[in-house]
């Protein structure tokens, strides 16, 4: 990761990297996002785009590292979206804590190295407020079959 605080907003600096925050679905079964003091607690997210599962399969046998990597991002992409609409806006946006769950084959052991990509881009947009705990866990299956969810628990930036 780097250790320079990014310049810009966080929106430029999502444009500059080429990627923008989704649409957010409402789902009748959960909400996307609960908020409880100033924690707000984001659904886990898959790695959709335009309303499409971007990949399926277990990590290490269906879906190579670096593909599983840029599912990490887009699933990260979702959270930020739902932080953003819970806390008015991207540059308001904390990042506390986030659980990334890839669903591996049982001698995959890079299970961080997917989730570092998510964490990597969380600090490239937000700087300093994208730092976060983080814990990568290796599952036997995801909804949907999909290769990566991510979680996360994020505060408003005052």
């Amino acid at each position: 990761m780097e250790t320079s605080t990014p310049s810009g907003t966080a929106r430029e600096r999502l444009d500059a990297l080429g990627y923008a925050l989704p649409g957010v679905g409402i789902d009748a079964a959960y909400v996307n996002h609960r908020q409880v003091g100033s924690s707000v607690y984001v659904s886990g997210q898959l790695p959709y785009k335009d309303g499409v599962l971007l990949g399926q399969g277990i990590v290490g046998r269906d879906v190579e590292l670096e593909a599983a990597r840029d599912l990490a991002r887009h699933a990260v992409l979702n959270c930020l979206a739902v932080a953003t609409e819970a806390v008015g806006g991207l540059d308001r946006v904390r990042i506390v804590q986030m659980l990334v769950f890839v669903a591996s084959t049982p001698e995959f052991g890079e299970q961080s190295r997917v989730a570092n990509a998510a964490s990597d881009l969380l600090f490239e947009v937000l700087g300093e407020n994208g730092r976060h705990a983080r814990t990568a866990i290796g599952v036997a299956g995801l909804p949907r079959n999909s290769p990566v969810e991510i979680q996360m628990v994020c505060t408003t930036v005052s």
